[in-house]
């Protein structure tokens, strides 16, 4: 096989064989891609991916068929008993590719085997164009389930059209699973008070995207909270006894506390009448046979309204009961349960009351992860999907590195231990102020990895593919500059999100927020041991931003080689030709330049740097740093219409202007 060094094209997922020959094919001004009927591919589709491409890449117009009658200098076919050897054994997915003078043959054990041939096919057009190389390819995945998890629920909802250009680049990468996340973004007939204002998606979107992902061979899984996660709906009027602390529902809305205290009164009869009518409607909305019931992070249970009976048959029972009841309502309508794993792994005993047709979604996010997680489920029995993340909550741009360490770790854990296939998650915490474009690299190192954990591939090595096939970036360089950006975060929105909420609302300091930041959590009771009285919000920030000392001297080097990978990128955008990621990007980058000068700004004001140290950024330019974050949000604004619906950007906006009239305040 040539290197990448010298052919100068990539394929992702790359084949587990490939023979690449020494001539090149030139593709005819006037072709034909010849279709079998036998393919099941009712609209012809993949037939007219390969025609739009053909025309993207060569300006050339190129005709469909089927039948033996007509000719194709591209002929898409299903195998008969002899395509396959005994390695491939017509595993579901399975292809082969040839390419040679009498033209390019697609075989495939099945329509996803010919449909992950022609995405084979046309990468390799969208970077060769009319003269393609002579190669041979014998291909198949080793994950049946090769799924992506997209938040559209806690900040951003998708537009329609967005997500159906989602599912096409997940299509182009050989995805063949696609859950969305919804707590409370879905127009439920009766929870008008709990979706009003989010833009919700409705049982036409969904209908229509339904059938969308079908026709691409891809698995649309209906998933929505049916536990925890219920932070909306348990602040509204009408459902708010059904949390654990219903006498918190009129708190200020808090990023962090959406985050932690959701939880659904399950001692109340009335809350798996609630959770059964979400997952009832739902459900007949999608022709998948999976349901997601995600049931995961109920941090609460146990503490509020359900204590008493905790305290009799105990937390793991009380949830085990509920997740289980909820199972079985949905096994009798001849659905597969899945849910998350995180609760059942901290309490195994859980595992050992699974029904035999669950599926425990088992999210490991650490880049450092051990595979014990993964191995308590397989010992016990259990049916497992394994699922890393694309690293991109909390931030404006992509933490490419622990997103490569990440999955790439959890495949292979995956692999080992017999899971059932990878589903990579893309989180929305904190308002989702992650372009979801941003998650693209994340995405295609799920790609990859889910088709050949087993693989030996480099990340700087898949960084430069990346480059290539998704960014038809010549130079390979385009992925790896993102990822140097990204390393200059050093005040994050994270950061800044918790800063601002150590505030109640009410000047106080918000004891909630507060135990979630690892400095202050160990220090709230011995400070109120200590004097006699809580934490104040100046106290809170001091030590928080005390804590970050020795990362705010990093600030003005970090901002030096941001601006660096700014002017790096720039020209390898401009002949990307796709504006939205360049626009995107550009919006990332300024956006974290603007916050690590924020960081360093509060830094100065609670004394943690000398004032006379402060370089360019002295107290005079604060109202200046102020006006900068507003100008910014408006142009991140207009990025955010490109993919979502209006859904809460008013929140991220309100958060910018909090920094900004904080940074006026400190200006004084």
């Amino acid at each position: 096989m040539a290197s990448e060094n010298t052919r100068k094209w990539a394929i992702i997922p790359e084949p587990n064989s490939m023979t690449v020959g020494e001539g090149t094919v030139l593709l005819p001004y006037a072709g034909r891609v010849n279709e079998s009927i036998a393919i099941g591919d009712g609209d012809f589709l993949l037939a007219h991916q390969l025609v739009a491409d053909i025309r993207s890449a060569t300006g050339t117009d190129w005709d469909i068929a089927t039948g033996d009658m007509w000719s194709g200098f591209i002929r898409l076919r299903i195998a008969d008993s002899r395509d396959f050897d005994s390695q491939d054994g017509g595993t579901a997915g399975a292809y082969t590719l040839t390419i040679n003078t009498d033209g390019i043959t697609i075989t495939g054990c099945d329509f996803e085997g010919v449909r992950n041939g022609v995405q084979t096919l046309r990468q390799l057009i969208r970077q060769n164009g009319a003269v393609l190389p002579e190669l041979q390819i014998a291909d198949a995945p080793a994950c049946q389930i090769r799924g992506y998890y997209l938040d559209a629920t806690r900040g951003r909802v998708p537009t329609l059209a967005w997500l159906k250009q989602w599912a096409d680049k997940l299509c182009l990468y050989k995805y063949n699973q696609l859950q969305l996340y919804i707590e409370h973004t879905f127009a439920f007939d009766g929870m008008s008070e709990t979706w009003r204002g989010s833009s919700p998606l409705t049982p036409a979107d969904t209908l229509e995207f339904d059938q969308y992902c079908a026709n691409l061979g891809i698995e649309l899984v209906p998933s929505v909270s049916t536990f925890g996660h219920q932070y909306v709906a348990m602040r509204t009027q009408e459902l708010r006894e059904l949390g654990e602390f219903p006498e918190d529902a009129d708190r200020p809305f808090s990023f962090i506390e959406r985050m932690r205290h959701h939880t659904l009164n399950v001692a109340d009869d009335r809350a798996f009448a609630f959770s059964a009518q979400l997952v009832d409607s739902y459900l007949q909305l999608f022709r998948s046979k999976r349901f997601n019931i995600c049931a995961d992070e109920t941090f609460d249970l146990g503490k509020g309204k359900s204590k008493q009976k905790a305290q009799r048959v105990g937390v793991a029972a009380l949830y085990a009961t509920y997740v289980g009841k909820l199972c079985e309502h949905l096994s009798k309508q001849g659905r597969e349960p899945m849910f998350w794993g995180d609760i059942a792994i901290e309490m195994p005993e859980i595992l050992e009351t699974l029904p035999n047709n669950v599926t425990l979604l088992n999210w490991q996010y650490d880049p450092e992860a051990t595979d014990e997680k993964i191995q308590l489920v397989a010992q016990a029995g259990a049916k497992q999907i394994v699922c890393p993340a694309v690293w991109g909550w909390n931030a404006l741009l992509p933490r490419i590195d622990d997103a490569w360490n990440n999955i790439a770790r959890i495949a292979r854990y995956g692999l080992d231990c017999g899971a059932e296939g990878m589903l990579v998650t893309d989180w929305g915490d904190f308002g989702h102020v992650n372009d979801p474009r941003m998650a693209v690299p994340g995405m295609i190192f799920g790609a990859q990895y889910a088709w050949n954990p087993a693989g030996d591939t480099v990340e700087n090595d898949l960084l430069e593919r990346i480059s290539r096939v998704e960014y038809g970036d010549c130079s390979a360089r385009f992925v790896a500059l993102l990822r140097n950006a990204s390393a200059q975060a050093v005040f994050t929105w994270r950061e800044l999100v918790e800063y601002l909420e150590l505030d109640d609302g009410t000047g106080n300091c918000n004891t909630d927020v507060a135990q979630t930041i690892p400095c202050l959590a160990d220090r709230l009771v011995d400070h109120l041991s200590d004097c006699g009285n809580a934490m104040t919000v100046r106290e809170a920030r001091n030590r928080m931003m005390r804590n970050m000392a020795t990362t705010i001297e990093r600030i003005p080097q970090a901002n030096r080689a941001l601006q660096q990978c700014m002017v790096d990128i720039a020209p390898i955008a401009a002949h990307m030709g796709n504006p939205g990621i360049t626009a995107a990007v550009r919006i990332a980058m300024e956006g974290q330049l603007l916050l690590n000068r924020v960081g360093f700004a509060l830094a100065e004001a609670h004394d943690v740097r000398d004032a006379h140290d402060a370089g360019d950024w002295r107290p005079s330019d604060y109202r200046a740093l102020a006006r900068e974050l507003e100008c910014w949000c408006e142009a991140y604004a207009k990025e955010w219409n490109a993919t979502s619906q209006p859904s809460e950007l008013h929140r991220i906006q309100e958060t910018v202007w909090k920094a900004a009239d904080e940074l006026r305040r400190i200006s004084k």
